[in-house]
């Protein structure tokens, strides 16, 4: 699989690449979001390394300009290690947060955990079903979401919660089963990390975010798709 890192730092750069090439993956590098935008529009990728404080065109930026249209999970990489600058990482359409320094087999195990989710909940494995409550409706085996016939375009991760959610549509999940379920790790501390994909399904799928007619809290216990 195509891994794209991107870090102004050409030593990290070339320090990550020596542990994923180790474990099989094709590198692409680059030094800044403007690089990394090219790179995608000319190859394929399915995971990209994306360093937040760059010249140019910074991660934050360059991970909205990539949201807009490509599904591909994105690691954020940042020396900055405050739950605000996580939760902004995650808000713009990151799906997984590594502060620096950081160690190299924590960081090879959360690229192998993406890539695994890529596969069961992105676009490379084909499962048979169609989940549908109301307008919205899951196909598992494309791999899209649809609201009233419109596609919707989602990370891995947050289709991941739709479809559990969706195929379960009724049914109340805590943060902690959401999480367990969807990110196939325990769950510590989950909260804030599911909140945040939450608030970014709500802002694709609901015409009123603040008064969601699919995706619900139940106050004190989690979350639901409602049925229809």
């Amino acid at each position: 699989m195509n891994i794209l890192v991107c870090d102004d730092d050409k030593e990290i750069v070339n320090a990550i690449e020596v542990y994923l090439k180790n474990e099989g993956y094709e590198i692409f590098k680059a030094y800044d979001g403007f690089q990394a935008l090219d790179i995608l529009e000319k190859n394929q990728i399915h995971l990209i390394l994306m360093d937040i404080m760059m010249p140019k065109l910074d991660g934050m930026r360059t991970t909205m300009r990539i949201r807009e249209g490509k599904n591909i999970p994105i690691i954020m990489l940042s020396a900055k290690s405050e739950d605000y600058d996580k939760i902004t990482g995650l808000n713009v359409g990151a799906d997984d947060y590594v502060t620096k320094p950081f160690n190299p087999l924590e960081l090879i195990a959360r690229v192998k955990s993406q890539l695994r989710r890529y596969v069961t909940l992105g676009s490379l494995e084909k499962k048979n079903g169609v989940f549908k409550t109301g307008g919205l409706e899951i196909d598992d085996e494309q791999k899209t979401v649809t609201l009233d016939g419109e596609q919707v375009i989602v990370t891995p991760i947050e289709y991941g919660i739709l479809k559990l959610l969706t195929e379960n549509a009724g049914r109340v999940f805590s943060m902690e089963q959401i999480y367990e379920a969807v990110w196939n790790e325990p769950a510590y501390n989950p909260e804030n990390t599911v909140a945040v994909h939450v608030r970014r399904i709500r802002e694709k799928i609901e015409i009123n975010p603040k008064d969601p007619r699919y995706l619900k809290v139940v106050w004190g216990i989690g979350y639901k798709v409602e049925k229809f």
